[in-house]
């Protein structure tokens, strides 16, 4: 699956933005210039996802045809050089296995599902090595936790998918992790998922052949807004809400903000200069349930995330989600999910340890699931 036509020849100026420009010199800026391949290498993890791998690949190929040169030139590879799965089914043919590539390559890591247990140890000590020659690395999707676990974003600015943010922020912490749709800290590429790999290679095209081009691109593709690293990923709360009230959004926001330390509900009125009755009533009008249950449903949400995507105890998710007691968080997570912390973990023996039937303990003003 790998792009290796020969580059017909033409004329090209590139600025030197971003890790991937490159800039003629000065003497020559006048004279045709050779263009000059840009070589990235996509490592498929297993259950990668296809759409932040296709939005990634696709530009590239656009960028050449639309210019009528061969701009850049991809190759797949897996670990053990055999098909990957992708997380929607998909089987997908590489070129080999994980192999040297040179000092200028682009090495692209596609993450998706379960990326904890498909980041082998061979993947990093790989990433190691190519991170050692200087090479420009990025992760798609969750393929920021790889570069991560690989020591690769240590010190460094990285976005990951916002529903593998909660599990990513308790493991590593000596990265600054931010929401926006992508990243480039120096040689460390990062994006979010989904179509966050348009723009971070739209951006990309644009540093190395300038704007025009990677507007093209971006028309190709029916993309109407390239979006840049100052935006976020997810919808603003009036969006996602379907409700756009300024202080029932400033309330969920700082919900949102304050999981491990909840503020009680008299707090978040006084904040936004109500009463707690007045809090009540707003939000039983649009979100059909009492600020209590909506704040303990957040937190359980962010619970279910850290048990799936982390290896923290269920005592410490229960910490890290505002939880005095286990057996209080098993009790809840059970009213909301169906299931104990424990069973979706996956874990034997533990329910008993800190309550087969956890029940009638009381967590303050939280325990409400009316």
């Amino acid at each position: 699956m790998s792009d290796k036509t020969a580059p017909r020849s033409s004329t090209a100026k590139t600025t030197a933005r971003s890790p991937a420009s490159v800039t003629a010199p000065a003497s020559a800026r006048s004279q045709p210039v050779p263009v000059r391949q840009r070589h990235f290498v996509f490592l498929l993890l297993n259950q990668f996802t296809f759409l932040s791998f296709a939005a990634a690949i696709e530009p590239l190929r656009i960028a050449n045809r639309m210019s009528g040169q061969q701009l850049y030139r991809w190759s797949l590879f897996s670990e053990s050089g055999r098909e990957v799965t992708c997380s929607n089914g998909a089987r997908v043919m590489v070129d080999g296995s994980l192999a040297d590539v040179g000092r200028d390559d682009i090495v692209m890591v596609c993450g998706g599902v379960d990326v904890r247990g498909n980041t082998t140890q061979p993947v990093v000590n790989w990433l190691r090595k190519v991170a050692r020659k200087g090479s420009v690395i990025g992760g798609l999707c969750t393929g920021a936790h790889t570069l991560a676990e690989a020591g690769l974003l240590e010190n460094r600015r990285a976005t990951i998918h916002w529903e593998n943010r909660d599990g990513f922020l308790e493991e590593h912490t000596d990265t600054d992790l931010t929401k926006s749709v992508f990243v480039i800290d120096g040689n460390r590429l990062t994006a979010a998922g989904g179509t966050a790999s348009i723009d971070l290679v739209l951006t990309m095209i644009a540093d190395d052949h300038g704007k025009d081009l990677a507007n093209a691109v971006a028309d190709q593709l029916i993309y109407t807004t390239i979006r840049t690293d100052r935006d976020i990923q997810r919808l603003s709360i009036p969006t996602r809400i379907g409700v756009r009230h300024p202080r029932l959004s400033k309330v969920i926001e700082r919900m949102e903000q304050s999981i491990e330390e909840p503020v009680s509900p008299a707090d978040l009125a006084e904040e936004v200069g109500m009463s707690t009755r007045q809090l009540e009533r707003l939000f039983r009008r649009y979100l059909n349930r009492s600020p209590k249950r909506y704040y303990m449903e957040l937190r359980l949400a962010r619970a279910r995330n850290l048990l799936m995507q982390t290896e923290l105890s269920v005592i410490n998710v229960a910490l890290a989600c505002g939880f005095a007691s286990p057996s209080h968080f098993s009790k809840c997570y059970r009213a909301q999910y169906g299931t104990t912390p424990y069973r979706e973990r996956g874990a034997h023996g533990l329910e008993d340890e800190a309550g087969a039937e956890p029940g009638l303990e009381d967590d303050g003003p939280f325990d409400d699931l009316d």
